[in-house]
């Protein structure tokens, strides 16, 4: 099997064109993710996108995915449903870096709007067409049939399929932290058969892919950090390892606002 490297990386980088910007007051160039994106270079494996709130995180992924083809609601590029025009025009002030490769496979999965992606292909499938089912590309069953969270992991089990891009916003939403161990296997598997990912997420488990680059969303700008530097992981690991006096102190505000 082909090794990852340098050359076969789908997406290298993505660079704001600033220069053709109409003004960082207005949404979305005035968002932190927007604000201070010049250059990102993107890990031929993982690059994860973090950070509070607010940040950007979910507008500068949607922007991605658009530039790249992907409909703004999530799916394949084949995807056209849309229940509200709410997507920015960002996209088109990002400059994409491709590889020489191009990817087989894709997908843009957003969360917050998993729900209109299941119902889309549920109508799909009531249409007459030949051929398999859309369906049965997601293990068969309807998506609404399922819990939300094995809703999710169908998904990312069944339709990812190899040597793909795949940009994941907040996929940790409905995932136990069982689940969420799982999906970093079955990440593993995929980029052992040539995928990349791009991932925005809350979610200190799955941000431990050892071979990634993360990128933190901060106030004060776009930093490149590390796992144990995240707020995220300082925060839950100090939580469990000192549950008790987290929560006299947690409760200690609460009564004293009262």
């Amino acid at each position: 099997m082909m090794t990852k490297s340098k050359m076969d990386t789908y997406l290298r980088s993505i660079q704001l064109r600033r220069d053709i910007v109409p003004s960082f007051d207005d949404y979305p160039f005035h968002l932190t993710a927007v604000r201070s994106l010049e250059k990102m270079d993107l890990h031929p494996k993982v690059t994860y996108i973090v950070g509070e709130n607010g940040m950007g995180k979910s507008t500068l992924m949607e922007a991605i995915a658009v530039a790249l083809g992907f409909n703004p609601e999530g799916g394949t590029i084949n995807f056209s449903f849309s229940t509200a025009s709410t997507h920015s025009n960002l996209y088109e002030y990002l400059r994409l870096v491709r590889g020489i490769s191009k990817p087989k496979d894709g997908f843009f999965f957003r969360a917050e709007s998993y729900y209109n992606l299941a119902t889309d292909i549920d109508q799909m499938d009531q249409e007459p067409r030949g051929g398999p089912s859309i369906i049965s590309s997601y293990g068969g069953k309807s998506l609404h049939k399922l819990s939300h969270g094995e809703s999710f992991f169908a998904t990312f089990l069944h339709r990812f399929g190899g040597r793909g891009l795949y940009i994941l916003d907040e996929p940790e939403a409905a995932l136990s932290p069982y689940r969420q161990m799982a999906m970093l296997a079955r990440m593993n598997d995929l980029i052992k058969d040539n995928s990349q990912f791009i991932i925005a997420t809350h979610s200190p488990i799955l941000m431990a892919y050892p071979d990634a680059l993360i990128y933190n969303l901060t106030s004060d700008g776009i930093q490149q950090t590390t796992l144990e530097e995240t707020d995220h992981y300082i925060l839950m690991k100090h939580f469990l390892n000192n549950k008790d006096k987290m929560l006299r102190e947690l409760f200690m505000d609460d009564d004293e606002g009262k």
